[in-house]
């Protein structure tokens, strides 16, 4: 874990290798404290990042927050923020955090099971469904949905104009498989374009090593490919009539064979199905699915 500054005064907290329950969080930092963009699954990791911004802000407060998304990787530690800072979120958001039953106890899909440590629900008290203008001292800071569902229906990144960084959230996970159970397949190939029209000198994605804008073309091409292999998995599978995991089963992972949680395949098929059908997915049935494809419980390095 580091807390590294990408510019004067912006931080990213990066959590190695990015898999599952670990992600990465940042803070700006203005002459009048702190805006800490996501905090982390558990306390224990929540509490590091705080300590690491107050070191490297000598201690400066935590003003206001924002969660790119309901996922409690990047919402759970809501509740080790100062009782004083205002969290922003879209409403969709808000609305997914409070009915989120893995607070209160994660089933044994992963292994080890994540402890979540003394964290509380706490959803943002502020929230908004297309954008939003933050100031902070001297920094503005601009809360934008794409509007639609991409990795989630409450999406949000965080964008620095002046600076240039993006705080991308998990619409984009870097070197490693991404996750749409809970968005949309389509929506996901979409929002890459969106990115892309930031024109941002420095991403900090949800997951993975950071990216410069040099970098940022492949890392969005990379991203559209997989998402159309998902689609074209999903595709063939219906036509012959397979299920999502048998679906899965039958395909090559190919380029995609290297990145880390591959078993996410079986969930985005899960997602690609429902889409097509008009439906919903099934959570159980997915993530046994994907449970049955890994052999056994999903990885963490908690």
């Amino acid at each position: 874990m580091e807390l590294r500054e990408i510019v004067a005064g912006v931080h990213a907290w990066v959590q190695p290798d990015g898999t599952w329950w670990l992600n990465n969080s940042g803070a700006v930092v203005s002459e009048d404290g702190v805006f800490v963009v996501d905090t982390c699954a558990t306390e224990e990791r929540t509490r590091r990042f705080l300590d690491a911004v107050a070191g490297a802000t000598g201690g400066a407060p935590v003003r206001m927050a924002v969660n790119t998304h309901q996922h409690g990787d990047h919402a759970y530690g809501n509740s080790l923020l100062p009782e004083q800072t205002v969290i922003f979120g879209h409403a969709a958001m808000r609305e997914a955090l409070l009915a989120d039953p893995l607070i209160d106890g994660c089933p044994p899909v992963w292994t080890p099971v994540p402890d979540w440590g003394n964290v509380t629900r706490r959803p943002p008290s502020v929230v908004f469904t297309a954008e939003l203008t933050v100031h902070l001292g001297g920094r503005r800071i601009e809360l934008r949905h794409p509007g639609y569902a991409a990795h989630t229906p409450g999406d949000v990144v965080a964008w620095l104009p002046e600076e240039r960084v993006l705080f991308a959230g998990d619409l984009l996970f870097n070197g490693l498989t991404p996750m749409l159970l809970m968005g949309s397949v389509e929506g996901a190939l979409r929002v890459l374009e969106w990115l892309a029209g930031f024109e941002p000198e420095h991403v900090v994605p949800g997951h993975g090593p950071l990216v410069t804008a040099g970098e940022l073309p492949e890392v969005l091409a990379a991203h559209a490919r997989y998402y159309r292999f998902v689609l074209d998995v999903a595709r063939k599978g219906q036509e012959k009539g397979l299920g999502p995991l048998d679906a899965a089963r039958e395909a090559d992972l190919g380029e995609f064979a290297g990145w880390a949680d591959a078993e996410r395949l079986v969930l985005n098929l899960h997602r690609a199905y429902a889409d097509a059908s008009g439906g919903d997915v099934d959570l159980l049935a997915a993530f046994g699915d994907a449970m049955t494809w890994n052999g056994g419980p999903l990885p963490t390095s908690l």
